[in-house]
């Protein structure tokens, strides 16, 4: 496990002016690293979130994401969080001496990393859609739309793990409207939203720059126990 850092490693951040989007977009990847890949029983896996100014000389390493505030002058980032930690340049040659249950349980985990990727944008924009009033679904919040919800980063990453899984582009876009669409029900899920909400309260109200990762499942475990009382939670 790598060192954590304590916040006298970064400058100070004035949390009040962090944006309610960039901590929603941060608390949807969190949610979904920790409550989507619980629902899918995958192992756990470690996660902060960092927020830092621009001007910033910290450096972190591992992280699943990275968002700018662009009104704010601050970065955001999830630390960790991945369950592939190191992509190959084939999947297929990866997981070619892997017995069957093993292929099965690599390829859950490749597939739920791209989803956690795709939770923070979808969320930013769930947000500003709700806040604007508008209608918002799957055909009207595109993959490419996702650029203007702080996604590009996340894009980006996708982009990479899509590289080394599938080779052909009809098999490609085919895969990542599969996810995507898992994405957007993560977030349309009434418990999930909630708990990202909650989330991105407690990531605003807090005076550190790190919120571990202690902190942040005892946030969304609270939560999923108050709105999903007989579910995975």
């Amino acid at each position: 496990m790598k060192r954590r850092h304590t916040s006298n490693d970064l400058y100070p951040i004035n949390h009040a002016e962090l944006s309610r989007k960039t901590a929603i977009h941060e608390a949807g990847h969190a949610a979904a690293i920790y409550l989507g890949n619980k629902q899918k029983h995958l192992p756990p896996v470690f996660f902060q979130i960092f927020i830092k100014e621009l001007n910033s000389d910290f450096q972190s390493t591992g992280c699943l994401c990275e968002s700018y505030d662009s009104c704010n002058n601050c970065i955001t980032k999830i630390e960790g969080g991945r369950l592939i930690h190191t992509l190959p340049s084939s999947v297929d040659e990866a997981i070619s001496d892997f017995s069957s249950a093993q292929k099965q349980a690599y390829q859950r985990a490749f597939e739920a990393d791209i989803i956690n990727l795709l939770v923070g944008p979808l969320a930013e924009a769930n947000y500003i859609a709700m806040r604007d009033d508008e209608p918002i679904n799957p055909r009207l919040v595109n993959l490419n739309a996702l650029h203007h919800y702080g996604g590009s980063s996340d894009l980006e990453t996708i982009n990479e793990y899509l590289d080394c899984l599938i080779a052909n582009r009809a098999q490609r876009e085919k895969k990542l409207s599969e996810l995507f669409l898992a994405a957007f029900n993560f977030i349309n899920d009434r418990s999930n939203w909630r708990a990202i909400l909650a989330l991105s309260d407690y990531i605003l109200a807090d005076c550190k720059n790190i919120i571990e990762c202690e902190e942040i499942i005892a946030v969304l475990d609270a939560h999923c126990f108050l709105t999903r009382k007989n579910s995975w939670c």
